[in-house]
């Protein structure tokens, strides 16, 4: 499936949306949205970090076409919760059901300054559902990610999701 992804993408060039779980170093390409963003507006990378929209309605958003900013993701599962297309939040998981398919991810560049943060869940996103790593040479966890900061019903906290274990991972589930 990777080799078809990395194919497709050089015989028609880059998708609107990305494999995210093809990618076998997910950090880089995670950098290269910064750097575009940064190169793109003249601000320094270091000034950038993501913020994130579930799509969970395709039909709220062309998705055929990538978006001015950022990029549309998918290949992403939640473990210890479930995303509600509904109502666009984190909700309890289903009985027997321990992964979940999260909807397309929108990680949208942003500078520090104007990140929002509201009432959401800091998600972290691996590669594998160990949960563990080996810091490579470059200073970064061979399975972490990133944080992914998910919305939540009000009468949620972040304490509740974390006592749940809720990451998301990009490992196919398959």
């Amino acid at each position: 499936m990777r080799l078809e992804n990395y194919r497709t993408w050089i015989d028609e060039g880059a998708p609107a949306v990305f494999w995210i779980s093809g990618f076998h170093f997910t950090h880089s390409f995670l950098t290269g949205v910064k750097q575009n963003y940064a190169r793109k507006y003249k601000i320094p990378i270091d000034d950038i970090n993501f913020n994130f929209k579930v799509i969970s309605d395709p039909n709220s958003m062309d998705t055929s076409v990538k978006p001015e900013d950022g990029a549309l993701v998918i290949g992403l599962n939640i473990e210890g919760c479930r995303w509600d297309s509904n109502a666009e939040y984190l909700e309890e998981s289903l009985p027997k059901i321990l992964l979940s398919a999260m909807p397309i991810l929108w990680v949208i560049p942003t500078r520090n300054s104007n990140l929002k943060r509201d009432h959401a869940f800091e998600c972290p996103l691996y590669i594998t559902l160990e949960r563990r790593g080996v810091l490579s040479t470059i200073g970064l966890s061979n399975n972490f990610v990133m944080m992914v900061w998910l919305p939540m019903q009000r009468q949620h906290n972040m304490e509740h999701w974390a006592k749940c274990g809720v990451a998301m991972i990009t490992q196919n589930s398959d």
